[in-house]
């Protein structure tokens, strides 16, 4: 097994693959947010029918609009990927618990979780070589 460890090393350690990994996952990670940004759009009444049936005041569907749809975009691009990836983690822990907190959609929660654990590798790792953070401080 430590054979197989060592060849998976070698091989994330080159950068080329390296870096295309981590544009990878980052894509991943904003793409359900992207999709759930437009879908919010597109249905703006119902997504602020169903926050307000949560206790959430609709009148912030703008702002999650805001931070899924330019989030993801945020992302993809890696654009500001720290900043963003903060602001994601923090917000999939909350709507997480908002919305998924009854025992029988534990799964949905412990989805949520799990990309705010993405979203805390990305603040760990930043956004790599492929990126528009990448491309501002490396002039």
């Amino acid at each position: 097994m430590l054979t197989f460890d060592k060849h998976i090393e070698t091989l994330i350690n080159r950068p080329s693959i390296n870096n295309s990994l981590m544009l990878a996952g980052r894509a991943l990670m904003a793409y359900l947010f992207i999709i759930a940004g437009w879908n919010k759009i597109v249905g703006y009444s119902g997504t602020v029918a169903y926050m307000e049936s949560q206790g959430i005041p609709g009148s912030l569907a703008i702002l999650v609009i805001l931070l899924e749809l330019g989030g993801g975009l945020a992302i993809l691009i890696g654009y500001q990927t720290r900043i963003i990836a903060v602001f994601l983690a923090l917000f999939c822990i909350m709507t997480g618990i908002i919305f998924h907190g009854a025992p029988e959609d534990a799964t949905s929660l412990m989805k949520n979780l799990a990309m705010a654990g993405g979203f805390i590798y990305i603040l760990v790792q930043g956004s790599g070589k492929f990126s528009i953070d990448h491309l501002l401080t490396h002039k």
